[in-house]
């Protein structure tokens, strides 16, 4: 979606929008960073290919950031398949990059919906999401 160079010029157009929405330019270059970061998150192997089983725990500054709902639905997520692990492990960075003094659920299920929609071939998964974003009952599959 963008590129990492800032002078690229969807990059350019987007700040611009944003600018005019009233957005100051220190919130938009974090946002603009923010989105390339998870572009780049694509090229991540993922645990699957390497081979390792993952238990996760999470670090004392994760634990201080992320409240105890947001790990719980986190982990829920990951464990009825609609987040993998290394999808996990990036809805954590990009979490821990929005440096938001109060997260609370909703937040997070709108940074997971932006992460599966950021990957290839997870439709479904992203679909899921969509559902519980937007609180609609979700069709067992």
């Amino acid at each position: 979606m963008l590129a990492d160079a800032p002078d690229v010029p969807e990059r350019e157009e987007l700040a611009q929008d944003l600018e005019l929405a009233g957005f100051t330019c220190d919130n938009v270059e974090r946002a603009l960073d923010w989105l390339a970061d998870l572009a780049g998150e694509r090229d991540r192997p993922s645990l699957a290919e390497t081979g390792a089983r993952a238990m996760r725990v999470f670090a004392e500054s994760e634990l201080n950031h992320l409240p105890s709902e947001c790990r719980g639905y986190l982990l829920t997520l990951e464990r009825i398949g609609i987040l993998s692990p290394q999808q996990r492990e990036i809805v954590i960075e990009r979490l821990l990059a929005l440096d938001s003094a109060e997260l609370d659920v909703d937040q997070l299920k709108w940074v997971i919906l932006m992460v599966l929609s950021s990957q290839p071939g997870e439709e479904l998964a992203c679909a899921r999401m969509e559902d519980l974003v937007f609180d609609l009952p979700e069709i067992p599959h």
